[in-house]
């Protein structure tokens, strides 16, 4: 998938090209073979990933095939071309990985007259990293920008500048570091012949770049950008399966049973040119050895333009990202996602691969040019093609060597419930600052903290306390279980916000979706089933169906917000019953059968029927929604626009001043990274019911079933089991906020229901 131009990178390696990708064979006149075609095999340590190489050896080997006649006996004696910058680049690049440290000095980090400085007490943090990757497998050194720009401008400027240029530079220094601290390492062999050495294979390294100091849009990248080292940031939409890529190809030839090593892929299957044995001539019949060839892992993954990044009037971008090696799976659908890596420019395979291909259309333009010329009057409109328009037959992509969460911590995540919570506390609590964490204990050692979180709370919404301690409760959530047959009992809280028209409905989801980093608003009546559970696509290239998310996949983990909710016609309404209760969606179209995560709270907004409430009726009657959509609901809030003096001057005078003042008026007690911080810690208690709350909640829940049979309640629906398990979700969340590991009566008192 890489590509880049022959006149933009240098060679690398110290050989010519492999004997398979020379075009023509070079004979001598007496019929003996150039020693040419045996040099790639006795430099078996070259380093050989370089995109651009062959490109421009195949260039060189075309000139001097030219150049034979005249100068049959000093073709070897020719030396290869080399990239003194690269070279420098490489060298700089590994006195630096050998040097830093953590502790070293700015002003005498520079090396001097080209020596190795002398490194500082502290520890080499890079090395270390080496050997790390030896003890736990992994092939990728993970290398801060940050580091690099205060250690040496120079080179972090070449690197960024000219990145794909020196990338295989930069790769060659890290093996030579492993092959200095880690020599047993550089090697793999598998074949499972230790003794045989012919048979070992390099190990292939990579190198992750991350910390840059700028993060670009999609809409940002232009063709000035290709090849630079840069970031990009975008959500998820899809993402492929995790496929084999063929790096270098070892092929058998079908004729004389050759082996021809080291073929590298471009773009698509490269088989060799040419059968290296002179007597054979085979050019078609190869056989793939797989077992001495070199595969990594592939993925190919949709980005798409954050909401808060379109412009005004725009349609959201999109951008192909590919992945390799240890970066798979990474990144999920509905991630907000950092990339960094190169902007790439790569032939468009899927028109190349189509029936016919190119050469059909080629043959179409020919007869067409024919028969105008041919016909009464001469040629006619021939079209854009006419006026210089080229066929656009590329396509870019950014090829990433490294993914990382957009918030750049987990802190945010405040869906972070582990398996193991107290382990998953103490590292959140190790990745805090000194400032955070004092900040933290002082709000869970204070008095009344529960009542403290509300007013914060959407701070730009006067009044409606009873709908904040709801969307809080909503935010700690109840905790998630599983019984000894493998069912789950669901964790998340769902709301519904039932009310007359300008009640800040819409602007509670709306604080929440941009209060939560995994949040997904959406419109009722703009929805429909697919778009809110999943869609089964086409792909374009490979043409197999593969499945797209919809809202609430993409809100996993997170919440989903759908306003409207109301207007959502009927068939809508029950394609979410699963996701709601079960926190699944099962899809069985086109030959997939899946079922898929769908670990959601959902926080509706209803408008009564006729624009407002009526109080005479019921909120069943009230509200156009369904018996089961009704029982999944944890809480119903009803907001209503009722005249009074008092209340219309307060929340008059609050608006205004907002709309004089913006953030002056409001002044919150708690911000909003501080109530992030406290929501994500407290996520990580499970409290448990004490006996005595357990009693307490099952003769709530016998009075309100009485009432409900007797007829004497108020209620808007049957109640079921279903309001039993929510009052123990409300009842976990209340203790969450009071970051309690025990549910005890005094908790159940500031239960809403």
């Amino acid at each position: 998938m890489d590509v880049e131009g022959p006149s933009s990178s240098p060679p690398m390696r110290q050989t010519s090209l492999p004997p398979s990708s020379i075009p023509d064979p070079v004979t001598s006149s007496n019929g003996q073979t150039s020693p040419r075609r045996s040099r790639p095999i006795a430099s078996a340590l070259a380093f050989d990933n370089d995109d651009a190489d062959e490109a421009q050896a195949e260039e060189e080997t075309t000139g001097r095939r030219r150049a034979k006649p005249r100068t049959q006996g000093t073709v070897a004696d020719i030396p290869l071309v080399r990239d003194p910058v690269g070279e420098s680049v490489r060298e700089s690049f590994e006195r630096f990985l050998k040097t830093y440290t953590s502790e070293v000095a700015l002003p005498a980090t520079p090396a001097s007259d080209g020596d190795v400085p002398i490194a500082g007490e502290g520890e080499l943090v890079y090395i270390e990293q080496i050997h790390t990757m030896r003890e736990y497998e992994l092939t990728t050194l993970y290398i801060d920008y940050g580091h690099l720009l205060e250690t040496d401008d120079v080179l972090a400027d070449a690197i960024q500048k000219q990145y794909y240029r020196f990338l295989p530079y930069i790769r060659r220094g890290l093996n030579n570091l492993v092959a200095e601290f880690e020599p047993e390492y550089l090697k793999l062999n598998p074949t499972a012949a230790a003794t045989d050495s012919v048979n070992l294979q390099s190990r292939e390294f990579n190198i992750a770049f991350y910390h840059l100091p700028l993060v670009s849009g999609i809409r940002d990248l232009r063709t000035d950008k290709i090849g630079t080292l840069m970031s990009i940031s975008g959500t998820v939409t899809r993402t492929s399966e995790v496929r084999p890529e063929l790096l270098f190809g070892s092929f058998i030839c079908e004729v004389c049973g050759g082996l021809v090593n080291d073929i590298e892929q471009q773009f698509k299957y490269t088989e060799p040119s040419l059968c290296p044995n002179p007597t054979c001539g085979n050019r078609i019949a190869w056989q793939l050895q797989i077992d001495s060839s070199k595969f990594t892992d592939w993925q190919k993954v949709r980005i798409q333009e954050n909401p808060s990044e379109i412009p005004t009037g725009s349609m959201p971008r999109s951008l192909d990202v590919i992945l390799r090696s240890e970066m798979v799976e990474r990144a999920k659908a509905g991630d907000k996602c950092v990339f960094t890596g190169t902007f790439i420019v790569v032939p468009d395979v899927s028109q190349l691969g189509l029936p016919g291909g190119n050469k059909a259309e080629i043959m179409r333009e020919a007869n067409r040019a024919n028969n105008a010329a041919s016909a009464v009057g001469g040629a006619g409109v021939t079209g854009l093609k006419s006026l210089g328009v080229r066929d656009l037959q590329y396509k870019t992509a950014f090829l990433a060597c490294m993914v990382h969460d957009a918030d750049g911590r987990t802190g945010t995540n405040i869906r972070g419930e582990d398996e193991d919570a107290e382990e998953d506390g103490q590292a959140f609590i190790r990745s805090l600052t000194e400032p955070e964490f004092e900040e933290l204990t002082a709000m869970i050692e204070s008095d009344h903290i529960y009542s403290r979180l509300v007013e914060s709370i959407a701070p730009t919404v006067y009044g409606h306390e009873i709908v904040k301690k709801g969307l809080l409760l909503q935010l700690m959530g109840g905790v998630h279980k599983q019984t000894g047959e493998g069912m789950h009992l669901r964790g998340d809280i769902n709301i519904c916000i039932v009310g007359d028209p300008s009640t800040s409905k819409s602007q509670f989801l709306k604080y929440i979706c941009s209060f939560l980093p995994r949040a997904v608003y959406t419109s009722g009546k703009a929805s429909s089933a697919a778009g809110l559970t999943a869609a089964v696509v086409k792909d374009e290239e490979t043409g197999d169906f593969t499945i797209e998310a919809g809202a609430l996949m993409l809100a996993d983990n997170g919440i989903c917000a759908i306003d409207e909710f109301d207007k959502m016609d009927i068939s809508d309404q029950v394609a979410i019953h699963e996701a709601m209760e079960q926190q699944t969606i099962s899809i069985a179209k086109a030959g997939i059968h899946a079922t898929l995560n769908a670990r959601t709270s959902i926080l509706a907004a209803a408008n009564p029927i006729g624009g407002r409430y009526d109080r005479k009726k019921s909120l069943r009657a009230n509200v156009a929604m369904t018996a089961p959509i009704m029982s999944r609901f944890d809480l119903f809030f009803v907001v209503l626009d009722e005249c009074d003096e008092k209340s219309d001057l307060n929340i008059a005078k609050h608006i205004v001043n907002v709309h004089r003042f913006q953030d002056e008026a409001i002044r919150p007690e708690f911000s909003t990274e501080a109530l992030q911080r406290y929501i994500r810690y407290a996520r990580t208690f499970n409290p448990k019911l004490t006996p005595e709350a357990a009693d307490v909640l099952v003769e709530k829940y016998r009075i309100l079933r009485q009432d409900d049979a007797s007829g004497t309640g108020r209620n808007s629906y049957r109640i079921t089991v279903r309001q039993l398990e929510s009052m123990i979700r409300l009842s976990e969340a209340i203790a969450r906020a009071n970051c309690t590991a025990e549910v005890r009566e005094t908790v159940l008192s500031m239960c809403p229901i």
